[in-house]
C-alpha cells in the first residue's frame, strides 16, 4: 500500500477531537471515573456519616467524610446538622459536637460529674499538679515563654514542659524577639481534642480548669 493510502486509512479510523471530547464527556456524565460510586438515600447517608464520626479516633472533618463517601461537602454539612438535631431531640446522654475543626460524638455536660466519677475509679496517667498548672498558664497566656511561666508560677517548669510536649498538649510557637530569643509555647489541636473544645474561645474559667482536666482528687 502506498504512503498516501496508509495515511488515508489511518485518518478513517482515528477519531476526531470532537468525537474524543464526546466520549470523555459521556464518561464524566455517567460517573464511571469514580470507582465504587453510587447514590445514597437520605437514610443511608445519615447512617454512613454517623458511623464515620463514631469510628474516627479524633474529630473528623466534613471534607474527610465527603472524600470517603465521594459526595459534596455541602451534603455532609447538611447531614451533620440533621444528625445533631436528632441527638438534641432525643435528649440522651450523647451529643454531636464540633471540636477542633471536626465532629465527634461526646457525652453531654450535664452528665460529666458521673463520667468523671467513673473515670477516676480507673487507673490513668493523670497530669501532675505542676504539669496541670503549667498547662493552665500556657492555655490562658499563650504564646508564652518558660521565663514568663516562671514569673507566673514562681517555680521552674522544665519537667512539666517536657511532659506536656510528650503528651502533645502543647507545641512550640517560634521564638520571642527579646534577649536570648526564648521559645514560645501554645496549646495544640490535641489539647482541644482532649478537653473537648471547639476552639480556645470555649476555655472554661481558670477556677474550673482543674476539674475539667481531671486533676482534682
Amino acid at each position: 500500500m502506498s504512503e498516501a493510502g496508509k495515511a488515508k486509512k489511518a485518518k478513517e479510523v482515528e477519531p476526531s477531537d470532537a468525537e474524543t471530547a464526546d466520549v470523555i464527556a459521556a464518561e464524566l456524565d455517567d460517573g464511571s471515573e469514580v470507582e465504587g460510586r453510587r447514590d445514597l438515600s437520605a437514610a443511608e447517608l445519615r447512617g454512613a456519616v454517623e458511623s464515620l464520626i463514631f469510628v474516627a479516633e479524633e474529630p473528623i472533618a466534613a471534607k474527610t467524610i465527603a472524600d470517603v463517601l465521594k459526595i459534596e461537602v455541602s451534603e455532609v454539612d447538611e447531614t451533620i446538622q440533621d444528625l445533631a438535631g436528632e441527638f438534641d431531640q432525643r435528649s440522651g446522654g450523647l451529643q454531636l459536637r464540633e471540636i477542633a475543626g471536626g465532629w465527634q460524638i461526646a457525652t453531654r455536660p450535664e452528665h460529666h460529674e458521673h463520667v468523671r466519677a467513673y473515670l477516676k475509679s480507673k487507673p490513668s496517667a493523670k497530669l501532675s499538679l505542676a504539669a496541670l498548672e503549667t498547662l493552665a498558664v500556657i492555655a490562658y497566656k499563650q504564646p508564652v515563654t518558660v521565663p514568663e511561666i516562671l514569673d507566673i508560677r514562681g517555680v521552674q517548669s522544665p519537667s512539666a514542659i517536657k511532659t506536656l510536649l510528650e503528651k502533645r498538649l502543647i507545641v512550640a510557637r517560634g521564638r520571642k524577639e527579646t534577649v536570648g530569643r526564648p521559645m514560645m509555647y501554645g496549646t495544640s489541636k490535641e489539647f482541644l481534642i482532649q478537653f473537648g473544645l471547639k476552639d480556645l474561645s470555649e476555655l472554661p474559667s481558670i477556677e474550673d480548669f482543674q476539674d475539667l482536666a481531671g486533676g482534682g482528687s
